[in-house]
């Protein structure tokens, strides 16, 4: 991967946060959202795995007959493979932006990078995006003087917005994100210093290949689900969003 851009201030930014199975290094994907200005991406994967009970709780994702439920609501689900290829092609529209998240540093983007090792999907990943950065010591570093008692993204919301929003559903997190981070106005120098490859961050463990080979009942085709769930008509996101 090329050295993250210098210069932040006019790149597309694109905030994104997975849901997975867990808290674990061997926990799966379920959710994975991303969003830019009025653009957005919003995809669920049947994971291979349990979900597990914390999670499923905080969540309200379950699998039942190779189906995936949220909040007791079916929605529809794609390969593991289709989810990242559409991310890359959401990331390769908005031209190598700057991808930012909530704790990405340490839970995200570790689990991203295994899934993308284990399709051979990095190297193409990394040439779509320009550095990664995680708002959360960005926050940290920027907010010192406030007195603040914790830094987690719905905190922050509630401190810095003064609203409460539904936490722990990836696509609402993002739109959180977004939200927070316009109010934050980090400036360039600061992103800078939190700017980070995902060769920069801590190691991630390898995964052995256990792909589904199978269509699992509720997927559809990846371009149906593309054109459906990236919004590319500013304006009109908030009318056509699927539940």
């Amino acid at each position: 991967m090329q050295k993250p851009e210098d210069d932040s201030s006019n790149q597309s930014l694109v905030f994104f946060d997975l849901e997975t199975t867990g808290l674990g290094q061997s926990c799966e994907i379920v959710q994975l959202a991303a969003v830019s200005g009025d653009h957005y991406l919003n995809l669920y994967i049947i994971p291979r795995c349990r979900m597990q009970r914390g999670a499923a709780k905080v969540t309200g994702f379950r699998v039942r007959r190779k189906r995936l439920y949220l909040h007791r609501q079916l929605v529809l689900t794609n390969s593991l493979r289709e989810v990242l290829m559409s991310f890359i092609a959401f990331l390769q529209m908005l031209g190598r932006p700057l991808v930012l998240g909530h704790n990405i540093r340490r839970f995200d983007c570790p689990h991203l990078a295994r899934a993308l090792d284990e399709l051979d999907l990095r190297a193409e990943f990394e040439s779509s995006v320009s550095g990664y950065v995680d708002t959360l010591p960005l926050a940290r570093e920027l907010l010192k003087d406030r007195g603040l008692q914790s830094f987690r993204q719905e905190n922050l919301v509630k401190e810095l917005l003064g609203v409460n929003y539904k936490a722990h559903d990836a696509l609402e997190d993002v739109r959180a994100l977004q939200a927070l981070y316009s109010v934050l106005q980090p400036t360039p120098e600061l992103i800078n210093r939190h700017l980070f490859t995902l060769n920069t961050m801590e190691k991630t463990p390898a995964v052995k290949d256990a792909k589904v080979k199978c269509k699992l009942p509720g997927q559809r085709p990846l371009l149906q689900h593309f054109k459906q769930a990236v919004k590319v008509t500013r304006g009109k996101a908030e009318e056509h969003e699927r539940s």
